[in-house]
């Protein structure tokens, strides 16, 4: 069910109860809807979180007409690391699933998006436009270069995701000098069928939503994927060269995000 527009607005996080509001969407969404566990999972207090919450800035996408105190007021969120952040903390929270030595060799200014979420009622729509004008303001008012982060597939059956796996391998693998690349196996392969044998449409049909739309902005996906058990996910780090993103694309979001 898409929300109005006009009850929604998207914010940094500007107090502990917006990002305890923001930890208990993401139970419900990564737990609750699919199945995550491990030890950020608080099942008493109905939260996910970590040690690294309060490094990170939280975007939020926020239905205004829902109190604050009720703590169910965040319907959408980002966490966000900036490569500044990370230097002071030790670095990115993804260095635990990709070797981001490529992206840390290049000395630009980079954010880490983690913990995507959107609450059911509020998928589609005016929800996600609004979250994505929010980070594009964002990364512009930062002068961030490239976004990249995690980006999953719910459950870790490798051989159900091998149409859009190897889609994304032979037609969005990035340019060598983003190319991270998975800590897990080598076997752990991105090509898991030939170009010739990949289903296209089938690919496009089981690719998440936000996988797709990144991937619609220019996005890249790194070499490999990390199977990550304890969200029950496996995972791909996708990016985003602000330099090299679609020049039509860039046209049209940078004319929206100019009037936020």
């Amino acid at each position: 069910m898409t929300k109005s527009r006009r009850t929604l607005e998207v914010r940094l996080a500007r107090s502990e109860a917006d990002i305890l509001a923001a930890q208990r969407l993401r139970y419900k969404v990564f737990v609750e809807e699919l199945g995550a566990a491990g030890s950020g999972v608080d099942h008493e207090r109905k939260v996910e979180a970590d040690h690294l919450d309060g490094w990170f800035e939280h975007l939020l996408l926020i239905d205004t007409k829902k109190p604050a105190e009720t703590l169910d007021h965040v319907v959408g969120a980002y966490r966000l690391l900036r490569s500044d952040v990370a230097n002071e903390i030790g670095g990115f929270y993804s260095s635990n699933e990709f070797d981001l030595t490529p992206l840390l060799s290049l000395d630009r200014p980079l954010v880490e998006l983690g913990r995507t979420c959107v609450h059911p009622s509020y998928r589609g729509g005016a929800s996600m436009f609004m979250l994505w004008n929010g980070l594009a303001k964002y990364v512009l008012d930062n002068g961030i270069s490239i976004m990249f982060g995690s980006a999953s597939f719910h459950g870790t059956d490798l051989q159900s995701l091998v149409h859009p796996l190897s889609y994304l391998h032979h037609r969005y693998l990035a340019p060598s000098d983003l190319r991270v690349t998975a800590l897990q196996d080598s076997d752990l392969d991105l090509e898991l069928l030939p170009e010739d044998d990949v289903d296209d449409q089938l690919a496009r049909k089981l690719m998440p939503p936000l996988i797709k739309a990144y991937l619609q902005l220019g996005g890249f996906v790194g070499d490999g994927v990390y199977l990550d058990q304890a969200f029950n996910t496996v995972d791909v780090c996708l990016l985003i060269d602000t330099e090299r993103m679609n020049a039509r694309r860039r046209t049209y979001y940078e004319k929206n995000w100019s009037r936020n």
